[in-house]
């Protein structure tokens, strides 16, 4: 194969007529061939060991990317793991409380007389926990109203039934437990100490305090909070706050001025909570969803800006 190259790479090259005194190939011709000849085998062989690198390259790097995957898979599964551990082990501890409110009772009784009264003796126990500790046992409810309506909220973004954001739906609870529920309490007494009256516009005059100047305090505390939980920065917590108050205010608008013609003209004041928390499980849905899509679009600027601003500086390096 060489010699094939070099008398093809000779056929070009200048010669002289041949004489029978002077050789066919002079000296310098056949050093040139030599070199040439050199030169090429030492390109193949550079080739071939630079092919084999990059075939021990690339089989080096691939066991690296299946543990990637698999370390993936792996923490998948196991928040799937843990986050149906959460939801099956509270759902069954309050059903099963729900279903034994009587258990000392139970002697003698059937399943149809088991049954049968649980729905009144847990609303005995709910009243008595409010005359016990009202507080409490609101601040109870909004806690676990407020992290069912972030998983709600998780499951309608998309999100598969076991893989929601925990800490997300932790930070929605705790600020249920401890803001709403106490605050709520309070506000309902203030509400009726406002408006003292018997007439028929007290309700609408209520229906409207209740829309304007509580929520309006309301949404500022719940988006506030949890920015704070979510260790945001006060300029993003305004800026978020700032660009969702108006939207988030009249969002409730399509919804609550009805439900509180019940809230004000129906329920008696110690349980309006628990009816509000039941409308609560629509609402919180939206302004968890509100809340989170704001700081992940922000979050999501923010990586994007933050790529196409280190690209220039990487091409005015190289």
């Amino acid at each position: 194969m060489a010699m094939s190259v070099a008398s093809s790479i000779c056929t070009l090259l200048p010669f002289s007529k041949p004489h029978n005194s002077v050789p066919l190939f002079s000296s310098q011709t056949k050093k040139r061939c030599r070199i040439i000849i050199s030169s090429v085998t030492e390109d193949r062989q550079a080739a071939s060991v630079v092919s084999k690198d990059k075939k021990v390259l690339e089989d080096s790097s691939s066991p690296s990317k299946d543990i990637t995957e698999v370390a993936t898979d792996t923490d998948i599964l196991t928040g799937r793991a843990i986050n149906a551990a959460i939801v099956l082990g509270f759902g069954a501890f309050a059903v099963t409380k729900l279903l034994t409110i009587d258990h000392d009772y139970w002697h003698g009784w059937t399943l149809y007389e088991i049954l049968k009264y649980v729905p009144e003796h847990n609303w005995i126990a709910y009243e008595q926990s409010l005359k016990a500790n009202p507080v409490l046992a609101k601040m109870a409810i909004s806690g676990v109203v407020y992290s069912i309506g972030d998983w709600i909220a998780q499951c309608y973004e998309g999100k598969p039934i076991f893989e929601f954001d925990r800490a997300r739906l932790f930070r929605s609870g705790l600020v249920g437990f401890t803001l709403h529920g106490s605050l709520s309490h309070y506000y309902y007494q203030l509400c009726e100490a406002l408006f003292p009256f018997q007439q028929w516009w007290v309700v609408p005059a209520k229906v409207a305090f209740d829309q304007t100047v509580w929520s309006a305090i309301w949404n500022t505390i719940y988006f506030v909070v949890l920015g704070l939980l979510r260790f945001d920065s006060l300029d993003n917590i305004y800026g978020e706050l700032k660009s969702t108050f108006l939207p988030m205010l009249t969002a409730g608008w399509k919804l609550w001025p009805f439900a509180h013609l019940i809230t004000y003209g129906v329920v008696p004041v110690e349980q309006r909570l628990l009816w509000v928390d039941c409308i609560e499980l629509i609402w919180v849905t939206i302004l968890s969803t509100y809340s989170n899509e704001k700081s992940e679009s922000r979050k999501s600027e923010e990586v994007s800006e933050t790529a196409g601003s280190s690209t220039p500086s990487q091409n005015s390096e190289e």
